[in-house]
């Protein structure tokens, strides 16, 4: 499962290098979780995780401040949350999250992705199934103490990985808060290099030579457009 999931992030950097488009999507993320939770990250877990991510990745403080000032205002866009599924190239799998003001536009833009590279966009259902919802954590520690303390919790770990003492803890994602309350509380100092919710394919699917080439202008023509936030997929290269 971790292997698969590291696939994903690999090939998702390459289609998200453009910083513009990084600070847009945390500024869009960030906003919601703040207007929906509340704008005080030590009182909303989701808020405080987002604005950890984006300082991870770099996004500047004044973006950050921005999308808060503007949930504070109780004003601006109204965002929903749309998902999308279907069948890429090479018969891979791919489900698409989107932050949209305008529903009817998404969809349609996102179906002319699929449509571009010849690939089938399905119905709510058609290939989620097939992946884990999860919540992921990844950390220096020890394996033993780590699984001791998430049991404490009552955290239904659904798979535990050591490699050369980096942990990566997998859980339902609706155990997100529990785990990581757990790891934060059990674990003075704990620095984690993974804690997101993702969907992690629970089989993969291996492409090459001309797919690879469509499946990337596929990811490229998705991530271009402002309303995707997250693309998860099976493909293997």
């Amino acid at each position: 499962m971790g292997r698969a999931f590291q696939n994903r992030k690999e090939s998702m950097a390459k289609t998200s290098d453009q910083k513009a488009k990084v600070y847009s999507k945390y500024g869009r993320e960030i906003y919601v979780c703040a207007k929906s939770g509340g704008v005080d990250p030590n009182g909303n877990l989701a808020l405080r995780s987002m604005i950890d991510r984006a300082k991870k990745d770099q996004v500047p403080t004044h973006v950050i401040d921005k999308a808060l000032d503007k949930a504070k205002g109780g004003g601006g866009e109204d965002f929903d949350t749309a998902r999308y599924e279907g069948y890429g190239p090479g018969s891979t799998m791919v489900i698409v999250d989107c932050l949209s003001d305008n529903p009817n536009r998404t969809f349609g833009d996102v179906r002319t992705c699929f449509n571009k590279v010849k690939a089938k966009i399905g119905t709510q259902g058609s290939v989620s199934h097939m992946f884990d919802h999860s919540a992921i954590f990844s950390f220096s520690g020890d394996e033993e103490a780590v699984l001791e303390a998430l049991m404490e919790a009552d955290v239904d770990v659904t798979d535990i990985e050591n490699e050369d003492g980096k942990i990566t803890v997998f859980a339902p994602h609706t155990d997100y808060g529990k785990a990581k309350s757990a790891l934060m509380e059990s674990f003075d100092g704990i620095e984690l290099d993974v804690d997101e919710i993702q969907f992690v394919p629970q089989n993969t699917i291996e492409i090459e030579g001309e797919t690879v080439e469509q499946f990337e202008r596929f990811l490229d023509l998705l991530n271009d457009l402002d309303d995707v936030q997250n693309v998860y997929h099976n493909a293997e290269y």
